[in-house]
């Protein structure tokens, strides 16, 4: 009986040691790194080195933010850091904790997401993790054809229509590649670079003086684009062809010209305008609920997700990107050796400009796009005039804005109520 007792003894402090020690663990629930391999890899190449350890749950959207808000709202859980893009994580911005007593050690994160992870208020609600981008390549020929003095890190629109132009004159063919194909992300790039460089907006702005003028000049370099862009869906195959030889797009779409011949291409950050070096980042951030059970092991984790080993392993595990300045090992593939750097200068440059991807819209996204791609179709091939299409398409944009009762996002100053439409 003695026996028995001593053994039921110890078997029931094993399980409450065992118990501790699970509950030890961070939960780490994320919308990132759901692919099984890539859950996987975050387990054993990203996560096994943090001290105390993590349990890493990847999830669909949808239940992602079930559990989060059930937490949220019952005041307790078990959720430590929860990691996803910024659209889903600026839905709960007063639910988060403020990060910025987290000593990152000398780590320099970009300004610009660092700002963005304030969420529109005075702490750091989320920290940037890892990030996709869209950025310009060009085939190494194409360098002495640039104006002379400039920059190719820092290049202008000017820049760029006059580079296309000099191109096209010397060589007797346009080389500049834009994906205006069905399947091309052309909509990102007005969205997300060209309106927000000449506007410093994407929606109330789309009709003004200023979009007039980034229109007119998207039209200027159409002259010196190759027309077979209208069939263009990834660049990385123009490019390999040499029937580009300078390119913008998302870097998945140009990692193959960099992986196959990364000694004949370059990478650079998108060119600036009035207002700025707009970009579009594809930006996801951790952050901790109010409600984790354990705010120092989260802020701990948050910290480690931070370090230059952690943000490398990251990128080998999901092929996102770095947001901060971590150097990158040799023996990485060409291609994330080419686009990297050219992301960090793109994303760290002083005048840095990020448009983020649309929030908000639910399922009229796509018409949200459409609305970008017939502005273009009628402008640049339809040589319509450009006033008048923006004003008519302005209206069609101010409908669904109102539609989708859909508040601003950056560059967009924050509304109350659907984004106006000036």
């Amino acid at each position: 009986m003695r026996r028995s007792i001593a053994t039921l003894a110890s078997a029931t402090l094993a399980l409450a040691i065992t118990a501790q020690a699970a509950q030890a663990q961070v939960l780490f629930w994320s919308t990132q790194a759901a692919p099984v391999e890539e859950t996987q890899k975050m387990r054993e190449q990203v996560l096994s080195g943090f001290e105390g350890g993590v349990d890493f749950q990847a999830s669909e959207t949808g239940p992602f933010l079930t559990r989060l808000s059930a937490e949220i709202q019952a005041g307790s859980g078990q959720i430590g850091v929860v990691g996803a893009l910024h659209g889903d994580l600026a839905t709960y911005a007063d639910s988060f904790v403020d990060l910025s007593d987290i000593d990152l050690s000398g780590v320099t994160v970009s300004d610009a997401f660092l700002e963005l992870g304030k969420l529109g208020t005075d702490e750091q609600k989320y920290l940037p993790w890892m990030q996709a981008n869209y950025v310009m390549a060009a085939n190494k020929q194409a360098l002495e054809y640039l104006p002379e003095g400039a920059d190719i890190n820092a290049l202008t629109y000017d820049d760029l229509i006059a580079w296309a132009k000099t191109m096209a004159e010397e060589t007797g063919s346009p080389k500049f590649g834009f994906p205006a194909g069905p399947q091309g992300l052309k909509h990102r790039f007005f969205q997300g670079f060209l309106l927000p460089s000449y506007a410093g907006s994407t929606v109330t702005r789309f009709r003004s003086a200023e979009a007039e003028t980034a229109w007119e000049k998207f039209k200027e370099l159409w002259q010196y684009t190759n027309p077979a862009s209208t069939n263009y869906a990834f660049m990385q195959e123009p490019l390999l062809s040499g029937d580009v030889w300078v390119a913008f797009d998302h870097i998945a779409r140009l990692a193959d010209a960099f992986n196959q011949r990364p000694d004949d291409f370059v990478a650079f950050p998108a060119p600036s305008g009035p207002a700025g070096r707009a970009f579009m980042p594809v930006l996801a951030g951790v952050a901790v609920p109010t409600s984790a059970p354990d705010m120092e092991a989260s802020k701990a984790l948050v910290k480690y997700m931070m370090q230059p080993e952690t943000q490398v392993a990251t990128l080998l595990a999901t092929n996102f990107y770095p947001v901060t300045d971590a150097p990158l090992p040799a023996d990485l593939p060409a291609s994330a050796r080419a686009l990297g750097p050219a992301i960090t200068a793109m994303t760290t440059a002083d005048d840095a400009l990020p448009a983020l991807l649309p929030v908000g819209l639910g399922d009229l996204g796509g018409q949200f796009n459409q609305v970008y791609t017939d502005t273009f179709e009628r402008i640049v091939l339809g040589n319509q005039p450009v006033r008048d299409v923006l004003d008519q398409q302005a209206d069609t944009l101010r409908s669904l804005m109102e539609q989708a009762k859909a508040p601003c996002w950056l560059p967009d100053v924050p509304s109350e109520g659907p984004c106006p439409v000036e």
